[in-house]
């Protein structure tokens, strides 16, 4: 089984000196969705899922597209849940990743203030990935090893995900059975329209995970890189 994890292309967070909420693509985001799609297009994959926010569906819509198939949102792959900060001067925003940052690191799983906690969105992201493999035939095998060892009903599946750097990195670290962090977005660096693979590696009672890709960029231009 592989399990390939697109991130959006470059988002359009600040207009005019404020900030937006679930932005759409800047025209350089376009084109590194493009280049996404058109490296993905000669692939071919069972299912591919996309998050609800904006700036995850105009990527994968190239995708889409070239590989002839309507769009599936999966609304467990939405990004942590930002503060109400819509239209606000983009310094309040600056600021209030700077006192994020500043924190002892056990007070990070707090979050932004006004927003979903870290252990919330961690949390969530562990629930909506476990009924959702589930729901593909993939599920923990429990037992005394505490190993995360995997029950695949059909190890040929390839699915892509296209969501964003959180959601993406909560769940492959769910995968490899990585204890979670609140710093999940700076564990895993991706860049925008980046692709990572995950693949099922057969151990004795069950499957592993194995990181096989890491933010792949090949596609992009290097001009056209950014993160």
């Amino acid at each position: 089984m592989e399990i390939v994890l697109v991130r959006h292309g470059q988002p359009e967070w600040v207009r005019d000196g404020r900030n937006v909420v679930d932005p759409p693509l800047t025209r350089l985001g376009l084109r590194q969705a493009d280049a996404m799609a058109r490296r993905l297009a000669d692939e071919s994959f069972d299912a591919v899922f996309v998050s609800p926010l904006q700036r995850a569906r105009q990527t994968a819509s190239p995708l889409y597209e070239r590989l002839g198939r309507d769009e599936v949102i999966a609304p467990w792959l939405e990004e942590i849940r930002d503060p109400d900060w819509h239209g606000e001067p983009e310094e309040m925003a600056q600021q209030a990743y700077r006192e994020l940052g500043e924190r002892p690191v056990a007070q990070r799983w707090d979050g932004l203030v006004g927003g979903e906690s870290i252990r919330e969105f961690t949390d969530r992201i562990h629930r909506g990935a476990d009924e959702f493999f589930a729901a593909c035939g993939v599920r923990r095998i429990d037992g005394d090893h505490g190993l995360p060892v995997w029950s695949i009903d059909e190890p040929d599946q390839r699915i892509v995900l296209v969501a964003h750097v959180g959601t993406n990195s909560i769940t492959m670290g769910h995968l490899l059975g990585l204890t979670p962090t609140p710093w999940e977005w700076d564990r895993f660096v991706m860049g925008h329209a980046s692709v990572s693979r995950i693949e099922a590696m057969p151990v004795h009672d069950g499957y592993t995970f194995c990181l096989s890709s890491l933010s792949s960029l090949e596609h992009v231009d290097p001009a056209d890189r950014t993160r």
